[in-house]
């Protein structure tokens, strides 16, 4: 909470005049009277500086440029979804391709993707088989993704991050031409269209792909891991 005016009990105080000049370490008690002269409010700025810094601007002024910065910091901050696949040491080749083409898909998507084996039982013995599941998963995703975090053991799970290689733009897509420009160009063709006696329905621009749940091909304990989101300050 910032303390202004006869709020702010410490004194001395070191002074910053209205227009940001340094006046020096002066008691509080003249500080007040100086704001008030000016018309103008004692707000301290660095309370944890000794002494501590105070400074004679317009409070309401202050506390919207305040609420202004906070508000393009968050603008600036974007979520970053990570996913999460499981894979099995023994895992089939098919059962690999689908898991690898969902890791692909979510790395499009601008997702980073947490990949693990689990191991159980004797299979920690033999933790190689899972460095090479992870290894090649890498291998075939390169274009797409880099390693962030090289396979290792955790507990009894090999894990590996991978993060996408560039981020998907949402300014424009398809080809790079702009979602106004697709509708002004679907716009013109059902016109001409509906001169030459035809009529077309109108599609919309975004189509929800549901995908289908792992478990139809794969066996309950290779199913998707539950996602998690963090927020990452640009």
């Amino acid at each position: 909470m910032t303390r202004v005016n006869e709020q702010i009990r410490i004194s001395p105080i070191r002074l910053i005049g209205p227009d940001g000049e340094q006046v020096g370490i002066i008691p509080t008690k003249e500080a007040l009277e100086r704001a008030h002269e000016a018309g103008l409010d004692l707000v301290e700025v660095a309370p944890s500086a000794r002494p501590p810094v105070c400074r004679i601007l317009d409070f309401g002024k202050y506390k919207y440029d305040l609420a202004k910065k906070q508000a393009v910091s968050k603008k600036k901050q974007h979520l970053v979804s990570i996913k999460g696949m499981r894979f099995r040491p023994k895992i089939e080749e098919h059962d690999y391709q689908f898991k690898k083409n969902h890791v692909e898909t979510f790395l499009k998507q601008g997702n980073k993707v947490k990949c693990f084996v689990l191991f159980r039982g004797r299979e920690r013995a033999h933790t190689e088989f899972g460095e090479r599941i992870l290894k090649r998963l890498a291998e075939d995703l390169s274009e797409v993704a880099i390693v962030e975090n090289a396979p290792r053991m955790e507990g009894n799970t090999m894990n590996m991050l991978l993060a996408p290689a560039s981020v998907p733009s949402k300014k424009k897509e398809l080809g790079g031409r702009s979602k106004k420009s697709r509708k002004s160009d679907r716009k013109a063709q059902m016109e001409a269209e509906t001169e030459a006696g035809h009529v077309t329905e109108a599609v919309e621009d975004d189509i929800e792909i549901e995908f289908i749940d792992d478990d139809a091909f794969s066996d309950e304990d290779d199913s998707e891991e539950t996602v998690e989101n963090t927020r990452i300050e640009e």
